[in-house]
């Protein structure tokens, strides 16, 4: 993958992007879950071993999700790793160590990264065909797309939340105003008895509601730490640059091009760690919607109080009916990732709120099938 005309100091290594999408996974340390358990049994069954397990790689130590049969200890797990991450392929038939015979399967995220494997063990040579080697990678595409699929459905929910609580903050002002007029309206000397009634009510109610307002905005802070995007002073060239390095394997494995068309500095008041997200979800979505070797274009324009950033892509394009629908959650659209992908719908919706929460515009323009698609995000300087 190529990267034109615009480059960022410090870069996370490929190891820091994998341990990161690890985190997102939200996988280590988690209980048991039955399907995992179900993924472990059905792959024993295919090859008819009595040992198998789901491991995923952490920083220092390897955690199982699950295990059928005999458990490794601790060190073999480590060093079967090892062997396996050194693997060219994703497939590792009949290596021994320790006197026992092992197949293992690696579970590659859609970026590229080995998260973890799918390990098949035994004393005895186990026999495979390609059928069941095939059976396999499957299974292993089963986990990741769960994983996918839940990582989704988490970071819409909270992008949701968010924005929940943004408009809740920004309820409290007018219920402020309300609650002191209505206080002041009813220490009025002239004012009826009726009136004054009537304005104790509000008084009390309106106090009411921003004591609720309140209770749900602290308890926001107490889960996440802060609901409201920061307001930061950034490059957006730095925020892009972080987002395809998240990417970089991804668009590798198509041999796609991403170009930064973008040659000043184009700063903003935002929240780096949104927008990134933000700018994720959008070339992310480009590079699966497109081919092989083809390229995505990133361009640039500024006014005074607002940058423009356009994400055009040479992918299959959309349809008026697609771009009528794109932002409704899992409505179904004409396009299918052009490698297999897993593809759920809700980045582009977590996107949408990102740009919504910084009071901005996002939507999508296409000539039409086969024609590619051009993302416009529209934020505010400030």
């Amino acid at each position: 993958m190529d990267i034109n005309h615009t480059s960022v100091n410090n870069a996370p290594s490929q190891e820091e992007l994998r341990l990161q999408k690890l985190n997102d996974y939200d996988i280590i340390d988690s209980p048991a879950e039955h399907f995992f358990d179900h993924i472990v049994n059905l792959s024993a069954g295919v090859f008819n071993v009595p040992n198998a397990f789901i491991g995923f790689a952490g920083e220092r130590e390897v955690f199982l999700k699950s295990v059928f049969g005999f458990p490794l200890p601790a060190d073999q797990i480590m060093e079967l790793f090892s062997l396996a991450n050194a693997n060219e392929s994703n497939a590792l038939p009949n290596q021994t160590l320790t006197n026992q015979f092992f197949i293992t399967q690696a579970l590659t995220s859609p970026e590229g990264y080995h998260m973890g494997f799918i390990v098949l063990y035994g004393e005895n040579e186990i026999t495979t065909t390609l059928r069941q080697l095939e059976m396999l990678r499957k299974l292993a595409e089963m986990v990741i797309n769960q994983l996918e699929t839940r990582m989704s459905v988490r970071k819409t929910m909270t992008a949701q939340d968010d924005r929940l609580h943004v408009l809740i903050h920004d309820l409290k002002n007018p219920m402020t105003t309300i609650s002191l007029q209505s206080e002041l309206l009813g220490r009025i000397p002239e004012i009826s008895e009726r009136a004054g009634i009537i304005a104790e009510k509000i008084n009390l109610q309106s106090k009411r509601m921003l004591q609720n307002l309140n209770e749900i905005l602290s308890g926001a802070k107490k889960v996440k730490g802060s609901y409201k995007p920061q307001k930061l002073k950034i490059d957006i060239r730095e925020i892009l640059v972080l987002a395809i390095n998240n990417l970089r394997l991804a668009a590798e494995n198509k041999n796609q091009t991403i170009v930064v068309d973008i040659e000043n500095q184009m700063e903003i008041f935002g929240d780096p760690n949104k927008l990134s997200h933000l700018f994720f979800h959008l070339l992310d979505n480009s590079i699966k919607f497109s081919s092989q070797n083809t390229t995505v274009t990133i361009t640039g324009e500024r006014t005074e109080n607002l940058i423009t950033i356009a994400i055009a892509d040479q992918g299959q394009g959309l349809s008026e009916e697609d771009l009528e629908h794109l932002f409704i959650k899992f409505a179904p659209l004409s396009t299918k990732p052009t490698n297999g992908e897993p593809s759920n719908g809700l980045g582009l919706i977590a996107a949408k709120m990102y740009v919504e929460m910084h009071k901005g515009k996002l939507w999508a323009e296409s000539l039409g099938k086969n024609q590619g698609t051009t993302f416009f995000v529209e934020l505010p300087v400030k």
